[in-house]
């Protein structure tokens, strides 16, 4: 690999990051991710049934879920961070991307404190609680797409193009059939 993208693509640490052109950052990810949009249609949901107590109970846990998870990611995350260089447009993304999350891992944090004061009551989710979680994960989704740009578009811990051809040889047949 040569150019200045080719510090990107490598881990700082194997062990903790993933090793080469395989990331631990993107599979973590998706258990806060999953976690609080699930919490979401359980708040949603704890309007329109007649007992909404599991609902808001399973809500606060898959918020703890997911900060949890969250704070994983990001620690993963912060490592990737450090594989790419300063100063240039991928750094500057990756900054955005790590703030916005960062946001929102701390909004959910701040909702599931809320929320413990009212835990075990059989009542609907409220809805500043409900607009808090809405609110997440509309900022959630911008982040996403742009930890999407920083592998898809700048290629962070991506493989290069030559490993990645690898997947597109064929082997053992005949190429023409």
């Amino acid at each position: 690999m040569v150019g200045p993208h080719a510090q990107a693509k490598q881990p700082v640490s194997a062990a903790l990051a993933g090793p080469y052109g395989h990331p631990f950052h993107p599979i973590l990810v998706t258990v806060p991710i999953g976690a609080w949009i699930a919490s979401l249609v359980f708040d949603a949901a704890s309007r329109f049934v007649a007992d909404p107590g599991f609902l808001t109970q399973g809500s606060v846990w898959l918020i703890g879920l997911g900060v949890l998870g969250a704070v994983a990611a990001a620690l993963v995350g912060l490592l990737d961070l450090f594989a790419i260089p300063v100063g240039t447009p991928a750094f500057r993304l990756a900054l955005v991307h790590m703030t916005l999350n960062l946001a929102v891992t701390g909004a959910y944090a701040l909702n599931l404190v809320w929320r413990l004061a009212d835990y075990g009551q059989p009542v609907p989710t409220g809805i500043g609680m409900l607009a808090l979680s809405a609110a997440s994960v509309a900022v959630l989704a911008v982040s996403g797409f742009l930890g999407g740009k920083l592998a898809y578009r700048y290629g962070v811990r991506v493989a290069d193009e030559t490993t990645q051809a690898e997947g597109y040889v064929y082997r053992g047949r005949d190429s023409d059939s």
